[in-house]
């Protein structure tokens, strides 16, 4: 359950962290306004309490797969929103990026 837990954490963090990206380049880069910009502070605040959630309590091991996470959510949300077209060395590279999150964050410890 613990597993399950942080992978829908690091779900919410993306869509707060990638969204708030995405709002904040729609209200400068497109011209939509302050309130898009607005609205992506807010998403990108709740994005750094998302993140607090997580059950692991090493700040840096959590920020670095949430990296990999960023990636490929990065490409989903391109090509959901923004009907991107990634090729496959996008693909390759972000698998590549979720393979690295699972060694991170759920490969066995030892206790030593």
């Amino acid at each position: 359950m613990t597993v399950l837990r942080s992978i829908a954490l690091f779900a919410l963090a993306a869509v707060a962290e990638i969204g708030g990206a995405w709002l904040i380049w729609q209200g400068v880069r497109e011209h939509r306004g302050a309130l898009w910009i607005g609205a992506g502070v807010v998403a990108l605040g709740a994005y750094g309490f998302v993140a607090t959630l997580q059950p692991d309590a090493h700040f840096g091991r959590i920020l670095a797969a949430y990296g990999g996470i960023f990636v490929a959510g990065s490409l989903a949300w391109g090509i959901v929103v923004d009907k991107f077209q990634p090729d496959r060395w996008d693909i390759i590279g972000a698998a590549i990026c979720l393979l690295g999150v699972a060694l991170i964050m759920y490969a066995p410890r030892s206790v030593a």
